[in-house]
């Protein structure tokens, strides 16, 4: 379940390894040679690291907010947030870049925990779409700011490597709540700010 530690066994990883070698056997190599060898245990050693994710709670980093900021009641925009996730379809890596704002009502939360929302989101098997959406619900179920948007920019392995192969595609996705869905001025300034007219 996501958000928990969980503990693996020396068996789980053992069937995990000879999934791997099963896969190499299967696409036509052998899994002993030299250079492969080693794979199994680095595949698996990848996938911790590529899947952490679903260990982490990210409305953990949004709990500890400010509200002492001067009287600050403007959007808060963290731009160009750099993100690498997998398609949960073949596993493909998805590579991009969130934008991420919100209108605060009287708290605010430390910028990099914004980064650390999309990131422990994306270190899961994803699609673009609900990767979007899970960011944005985060933020507002956390922090309960007058509105939020997230606008995620990303290129798909799964499409420029593999199937139509159309490299250089870039898909976007949007995610508006609260005033950045109800109001217009306020939608027109966050993307005006984002960088998106």
């Amino acid at each position: 379940m996501p958000g928990q530690q969980r503990v693996r066994t020396d068996a789980e990883r053992a069937r995990a390894e000879e999934a791997v070698r099963e896969l190499i056997r299967w696409v036509g190599d052998d899994p002993e040679r030299e250079g492969l060898k080693d794979t199994p245990r680095r595949v698996a050693d990848a996938f911790l690291e590529y899947f952490q994710g679903y260990e982490q709670n990210p409305a953990e980093y949004l709990e500890r907010t400010f509200e002492q900021v001067g009287g600050y009641d403007e959007i808060v925009l963290l731009r160009d947030i750099p993100f690498h996730s997998h398609c949960e379809h073949h596993l493909a890596p998805i590579m991009g870049k969130a934008h991420v704002a919100y209108l605060p009502t009287d708290r605010v939360v430390g910028i990099s925990k914004l980064a650390r929302v999309v990131q422990t989101f994306a270190k899961r098997m994803q699609v673009q779409e609900r990767l979007t959406a899970e960011v944005a619900d985060c933020i507002q179920d956390v922090l309960q700011p007058q509105g939020v948007a997230v606008i995620i920019e990303a290129t798909h392995a799964c499409m420029t490597c593999r199937g139509v192969e159309t490299p250089g595609v870039i898909m976007t996705t949007s995610r508006m709540m609260g005033v950045f869905r109800n109001d217009d001025k306020a939608r027109s300034e966050v993307l005006k700010l984002i960088g998106i007219s």
